[in-house]
């Protein structure tokens, strides 16, 4: 199976309180955070969550070991309130949903994107995810 399968596999089994739009929602939402040029992609998110004090535990999502786990609480330190309050507008969910989402969705995303415990080039990062969006959009 390869990398994009395995994503799309995780998109369809992300748990979100049994919300279809929810799941597929928040796979799109984390899709387009590591591939946003503004905030630096993979690699500026990877910054971010650093710099926030959770570099132990993004580290983790890299390397070949098991992944750390991270609470909704953190992710909405790391990525602010105001953009989770964005995207649980966007898929008529809660902030409480949302951030417990993609507590549980951006471990495994960023997992599968560095399979070799390093990030990957930039132009083939890209290019995957952007297939990723494609499809999730029925593309």
């Amino acid at each position: 199976m390869g990398l994009l399968d395995e994503v799309m596999k995780m998109a369809g089994g992300a748990m979100l309180g049994g919300k279809e739009q929810g799941q597929g929602g928040l796979m799109e939402s984390v899709l387009g955070m590591l591939n946003n040029p503004q905030t630096g992609g993979l690699a500026g998110l990877i910054e971010t969550f650093k710099s926030k004090g959770l570099g132990d535990a993004v580290s983790s999502w890299i390397s070949t070991g098991e992944n750390q786990p991270v609470s909704g609480d953190q992710i909405q330190n790391v990525l602010g309130k105001g953009q989770i309050q964005q995207i649980a507008e966007k898929l008529g969910i809660s902030n409480t949903e949302a951030s417990g989402g993609l507590a549980s969705l951006l471990p495994m995303v960023i997992d599968k994107l560095t399979p070799q415990g390093t990030l990957p080039e930039g132009g083939a990062l890209q290019q995957g995810l952007g297939m990723l969006m494609q499809k999730l959009r029925g593309g």
